[in-house]
């Protein structure tokens, strides 16, 4: 190949160095030409997203010099700091890398689902670009044939382990028809966010985000396709809604036990899920008590993430066996692909001289030779022409004592050893 894979990430690099060496859009685009034209770069591709950096390589032998010189001299970052934190992986671990990634093996939450996607955006770039070609696109199509393979035989990605997620989920479980149904959100910081994200996706019905903050509770619904509000107008959305996750910063419950009681006669107790992920708690405790009401808190989630997170290091134990079988093979494939040029000629060469044998021969049968004279001349001649060449180089290499080349000749040819001495 050599095949390569080198990068930083949540593990070797803090947030704000990801940030100086993070690429998307026009930059993407650049940094892809930039690399391209690098000596000794056949094919490059990049994977850029908030934990990770990665630069993807098919290379020939200077190549990976020029890639860590690229990366490391990368103009208005810490140059020393990116030297410190950048990883390298070489040929079928760089497949295997690969594979862990697309797997969510390699992520900061480990099975999570969206990296695949990022490493699909990153390959469609280059190929849009014309970076990725042979090797990449192997290496690629066969990371996400993996990534697939992990999901179905091991179930990794199936149990939530974020605070977030396993409240969406929660609440899917609870409510079979997402569609028919309201959520409210309390607060706009980066959890509900999350959970605005989770619950959008999964094709809720609608979604009331209510903020101190009617302008943050904007920007988020924006994004999100949901309604922005107040926490004022709390009584009138408690009516409506039949999922509420909350998250506020407040420092008192903003939810309490006789504003929920009010709501629910207006609602003629339909029942309502209720997931407090605030601490200290958004929700009175006391809530709980009310008839129709499902309260859960943070620390119920919690115990609910600890044991789905045992269930996923559990999958993550067998995809790494799918991963390590998959990369051996894969590595072995685009290994061969050095020799795939040479062999398409050694095969061409072999077919003109046969073409050319056979016109001869049948020329010497329309004249009236005989066919067994006929059929002796093309076995001669063919094998003659087919061995020219070889002999020769093989007489010169044993006139200049090049060993290399005469037991290459012997792995080839399956020639053993024999015996070399002329009689």
């Amino acid at each position: 190949m050599p095949l390569i894979a080198l990068g930083i990430n949540h593990n070797t690099a803090p947030l704000e160095l990801r940030e100086q060496l993070s690429f998307s859009g026009d930059e993407l685009c650049a940094a892809l030409r930039d690399l391209e034209s690098l000596p000794g770069v056949r094919e490059v591709a990049v994977l850029s997203t908030c934990n990770r950096t990665e630069i993807y390589g098919s290379l020939d032998e200077d190549g990976e010099t020029a890639l860590r010189q690229w990366l490391n001299h990368h103009p208005n970052t810490d140059q020393e700091a990116i030297q410190r934190a950048v990883y390298e992986f070489v040929d079928e671990e760089a497949v295997r890398h690969a594979m862990r990634v697309a797997c969510g093996l390699d992520s900061m939450v480990l099975g999570e689902p969206q990296i695949l996607g990022q490493m699909k955006q990153a390959y469609e770039a280059a190929l849009e670009a014309g970076t990725a070609k042979r090797v990449l696109h192997q290496l690629f199509q066969g990371s996400f044939s993996v990534a697939k393979q992990v999901r179905t035989d091991t179930g990794i990605g199936q149990n939530p382990v974020s605070v977030a997620y396993a409240a969406v989920d929660l609440a899917r479980q609870i409510f079979a028809e997402f569609e028919n149904h309201t959520a409210l959100l309390l607060g706009a910081g980066e959890t509900i966010e999350l959970a605005a994200q989770h619950l959008n996706r999964r094709g809720i019905g609608r979604m009331i985000i209510a903020n101190r903050s009617v302008d943050r509770a904007h920007r988020l619904a924006d994004e999100v396709k949901a309604q922005a509000s107040s926490l004022d107008r709390l009584p009138i959305h408690l009516v409506e809604a039949d999922i509420i996750i909350a998250s506020t910063a407040s420092r008192e419950p903003i939810l309490t036990r006789e504003m929920v009681k009010t709501a629910f006669r207006q609602r003629r107790h339909k029942p309502v899920l209720m997931v407090d992920i605030a601490v200290p708690r958004d929700i009175e405790a006391s809530v709980a008590d009310l008839s129709d009401v499902f309260l859960y808190t943070i620390d119920d989630l919690q115990q609910t993430i600890r044991e789905n997170l045992a269930s996923r290091e559990q999958a993550a134990a067998r995809a790494l066996e799918i991963v390590d079988a998959r990369a051996s093979h894969l590595a072995a494939t685009l290994s061969s692909l050095d020799a795939v040029p040479a062999i398409r000629r050694l095969r061409e060469r072999a077919f003109d001289q046969r073409e050319q044998t056979l016109r001869q021969a049948q020329r010497m049968l329309a004249a009236g030779r005989r066919p067994e004279d006929v059929l002796e001349y093309m076995a001669h001649t063919l094998t003659n022409r087919l061995l020219h060449e070889p002999t020769v180089a093989l007489r010169e290499a044993g006139e200049q004592g090049d060993r290399d080349t005469l037991d290459t000749a012997r792995q080839l040819f399956d020639l053993g050893e024999g015996d070399e001495k002329e009689e």
